[in-house]
């Protein structure tokens, strides 16, 4: 059964803006609700049967302002987990620090790209959708995603839960970080699974577990005759990834040698084979996962500062 569109509310005493940026979100897919100021977003908010996904909120309007109308909404138990994203015209000042101190998801700053707005838009959407899930299965006894094995009841667990909807919808490179045994393989799986990679492959390689003389070729690949006992090409693991993700497990195990190469991929989007000579192409989404102290590696110059 598909999921009924997602709603933004929009909060703004400009009604040419709110005017515009309904006309985007709708574009997008989007439900749009819209109020001038921050007590008809309350109102609008106590008639509506579902409460919005996303509400953008200015900050600087008159009667009951941006701040005034998230602490309001974060003070009652029925809105606290909207993701509030604020929107200004100012991203360095007291106000959007003290908005984000007070719970904003984000903020944004006027003028704005509609790409960024839509980007924003679909990120906290996610995080709105996971919290709402999180309380279904709280409500049940109990608190797990669906299909991954993540479990957890408590705040802090619901705080990861958050933080996977908001990386999962952008397609930077995550680091996460933990002692053996903590679930990190567990979380890269629910990053990939409700990414916009999804339907690709998740390809997953345990650097420590592969003899470091055989990682570069199970990583990049090899042509035929590059090594001995190399009888035919064989595509690596990034190459099988093509649009997907790779997740690295233990990625303080590689070589400095290694990390050149990965950070290479990285930067510009291509590698060659072992033993090869031309550049190949690929698209993947990098999570890498470790239970050292990079920082400390970095120091003892055993990992690349630039691919940190």
């Amino acid at each position: 059964m598909l999921s009924p569109p997602a709603t933004v509310l929009i909060v703004d005493d400009e009604e040419n803006l709110r005017e515009s940026l309904a006309e985007l979100f709708v574009s997008g897919g989007y439900q749009v609700r819209q109020a001038g100021n921050g007590e008809h977003a309350l109102e609008a908010l106590a008639r509506m049967p579902d409460h919005p996904d996303v509400i953008f909120l200015d900050l600087k309007m008159p009667g009951k302002d941006g701040m005034a109308t998230l602490q309001a909404l974060k003070a009652a138990a029925e809105t606290r987990h909207i993701p509030v994203v604020i929107m200004t015209s100012f991203g360095g000042s007291e106000r959007t620090i003290t908005a984000m101190k007070a719970g904003a998801y984000d903020y944004i700053t006027k003028p704005f790209e509609a790409e960024d707005m839509l980007r924003m838009a679909g990120r906290a959407a996610e995080v709105s959708r996971l919290s709402r899930e999180v309380e279904r299965l709280r409500s049940r006894g109990e608190a797990n995603d669906e299909e991954g094995g993540l479990i957890g009841r408590h705040p802090s667990m619901r705080e990861v839960f958050k933080l996977i909807g908001k990386v999962a919808q952008s397609d930077t490179t995550v680091l996460i970080t933990g002692e053996s045994g903590t679930g990190k393989e567990v979380i890269a799986q629910a990053i990939h699974r409700h990414s916009a990679r999804a339907q690709g492959p998740l390809v997953i390689v345990n650097c420590a577990a592969i003899p470091e003389g055989m990682l570069e070729s199970e990583l990049f690949g090899h042509e035929r005759g590059a090594f001995t006992g190399a009888v035919q090409t064989k595509p690596g693991r990034l190459e099988s990834a093509e649009g997907g993700t790779v997740f690295l497990d233990e990625i303080g195990e590689l070589s400095i040698a290694l990390q050149a190469k990965l950070l290479r991929v990285l930067q510009e989007r291509v590698f060659e084979r072992l033993g090869g000579s031309r550049s190949l192409r690929v698209d993947f989404r990098l999570l890498a996962a470790t239970n050292q102290d990079l920082s400390q590696l970095i120091t003892e110059g055993r990992f690349r500062e630039d691919l940190f």
